[in-house]
């Protein structure tokens, strides 16, 4: 609910997509999802994408990126590593040989700092693919990146030019 659907459970998301967590946790409630605090903290705390973060007072809640609605992260540009990764389905490399690397619905295409993420993630869509993003490269020719709270990196788009398929496997 926090990344793509808040009304749909009646939840209002503030401009940088934080919840309330009080609010979040009536609504869920309401709608026959069985929340509790101390629930929703073993959820912030043990997912494996540390895809949630709470405000610094606690009262607050919202996802550290993958929106598919818009909202603003407040996240500023930073030069990235020379490397970054993109885990996909091999079944896709095709169409991303000819476009590069599209957003889609969400708000930037999401890269991994490293191999093993980014196969773990391509593993989620079929046989997985990991392509090398040359990213410095990519930011010296003008390109921004930005980086998530839970480490995942985002730009808008990855022209194909700056692109390479890994060899490892």
């Amino acid at each position: 609910m926090l990344r793509h659907q808040p009304g749909q459970i009646g939840l209002t998301l503030d401009a940088q997509g934080w919840a309330d967590v009080d609010e979040l946790l009536l609504k869920a409630n309401q709608h026959g999802v069985a929340l509790t605090r101390p629930l929703l903290n073993e959820i912030v705390e043990q997912n494996d994408k540390q895809r949630f973060a709470f405000s610094v007072d606690g009262t607050r809640l919202r996802a550290n990126q993958g929106h598919s609605i818009k909202i603003d992260l407040g996240l500023e540009p930073i030069a990235p590593p020379a490397r970054l990764y993109h885990g996909t389905a091999a079944r896709f490399l095709e169409s991303i040989q000819q476009q590069g690397l599209l957003r889609g619905k969400r708000d930037f295409v999401h890269l991994s700092p490293d191999e093993v993420t980014a196969r773990r993630v391509g593993a989620r869509h079929g046989e997985p693919l990991v392509l090398v993003v040359k990213a410095r490269q990519m930011q010296a020719d003008g390109f921004a990146f930005y980086c998530a709270a839970n480490g995942v990196w985002l730009t808008l788009y990855v022209p194909r030019e700056y692109l390479d398929v890994s060899t490892r496997t």
